[in-house]
């Protein structure tokens, strides 16, 4: 019996199940739904290399003759197609952002958007080096203090190396429960892609549970639009055209953020900074809507849902079916209210097949994502010069 080609394949079955069955419940399934579908769900294509490269292995050493090896060569294959079903869900994403970005900005908008979008994606990257995230074209600034929170109140500045003057800029932040994560980590491929493109992009700490708890967290994200605004002249921003982005409680806070312009409730001791922002930009979000909630319930002050107001600025949320921590229902929910209350335009993209944190690799979704970030940022920057006050609210 080949134990080494045994457990490889029985490895590989096994994080396959949970990339492309992905149940959300119970719990306990949806937290190995993640932990363990995370990766494949994203870069399919490792999974089967290491899948055809055990078996052909096995196969070279005269190892699958047995009846044991047979039943293993099977279930490789199975895990074969089942990582063939996740990529083809992840090449669908691309026809997904299309139609939602045809429904949000209207049949018409690539002739109303005046700058060239990516025709084609990084596919070299994509196959081969989905986590290689640095380019040459692009610096990253590191570390640079915007608080008196230690660590947890540090930023980097992503820009390309020839420093363009008057750059639109993006602001991430990471997510984590609001208990862990770091600005290293999640939307790299996106900061890079904008910041090769003339942004400069900003990828943020704030301070986490137990140390703060809401709205500290919210004070830091207002402080870091406070600071860029503050420095904008140093690292050749334009604070008019400020897009605030982030990945689940990232999002959330992303989502406060552009629907709480300098409220001082999120401001103590910067009150007249301006803290308002263009569009807001959500990834897989925590939106306060989980299995069973009361539709009814007013939403807690934490949730972006109990800001929602005439006046809020454009939005484009992303969010994967197959989510199981921040849930799909409680994403079209804030959409469905969003889209009721709001004067702005608001993109949702629902991603076949996408879990939490689709947004760590070069991977057909993400990269998907990508181009329907670069595309609602044109089309809102675009129509903020027809009228310039309906971007920013």
């Amino acid at each position: 019996m080949p134990f080494g080609y045994v457990f490889t394949v029985a490895l590989l079955a096994w994080f396959t199940f949970f990339a492309v069955v992905a149940p959300r419940r119970p719990q306990p399934l949806a937290t190995m739904s993640f932990w363990f579908g995370l990766i494949l769900n994203e870069v399919p294509s490792v999974g089967i290399y290491f899948l055809v490269a055990s078996t052909a292995l096995a196969a070279a050493q005269g190892d699958l003759d047995s009846a044991g090896a047979k039943v293993t060569a099977a279930v490789a294959a199975v895990a074969t197609i089942g990582l063939a079903v996740s990529a083809w869900r992840g090449l669908r994403t691309d026809q997904v952002v299309g139609r939602a970005l045809e429904e949000g900005l209207g049949t018409g908008w690539r002739g109303r958007v005046h700058v060239p979008l990516r025709r084609h994606r990084p596919w070299a990257r994509i196959l081969l080096l989905p986590g290689f995230m640095r380019r040459r074209d692009v610096e990253r600034i590191p570390n640079i203090r915007y608080g008196n929170a230690g660590r947890r109140n540090l930023l980097d500045v992503y820009r390309r190396r020839d420093a363009p003057q008057n750059a639109p800029v993006l602001i991430y932040f990471h997510g984590g429960h609001y208990t862990s994560g770091a600005k290293n980590r999640e939307a790299r491929p996106l900061l890079y892609r904008l910041a090769g493109q003339g942004w400069v992009c900003i990828s943020a700490n704030y301070r986490l549970r137990p140390e703060t708890t809401f709205p500290g967290h919210q004070i830091d994200a207002k402080k870091v639009i406070a600071w860029i605004r503050e420095h904008a002249a140093e690292y050749g921003v334009d604070p008019s055209r400020l897009f605030v982005a982030g990945s689940s409680a990232g999002a959330n806070i992303a989502g406060l953020c552009a629907l709480t312009p300098n409220d001082p409730m999120f401001q103590p001791g910067f009150e007249s900074a301006d803290t308002s922002v263009t569009a807001a930009i959500c990834l897989y979000g925590y939106y306060g809507h989980y299995f069973g909630d009361p539709p009814d319930e007013p939403p807690p002050p934490l949730q972006p849902q109990g800001y929602i107001h005439p006046g809020a600025p454009p939005f484009l949320i992303a969010h994967g079916t197959k989510d199981p921590l921040g849930t799909v229902e409680g994403a079209r929910d804030f959409v469905a209210q969003l889209r009721r209350v709001s004067d702005s335009t608001v993109v949702y993209a629902e991603l076949p097949g996408g879990q939490h944190v689709f947004d760590l690799f070069h991977s057909p979704r993400f990269e998907a994502v990508v181009d329907g970030v670069e595309a609602f940022t044109a089309w809102v920057l675009t129509a903020s010069q027809r009228t310039p006050d309906s971007a920013r609210q």
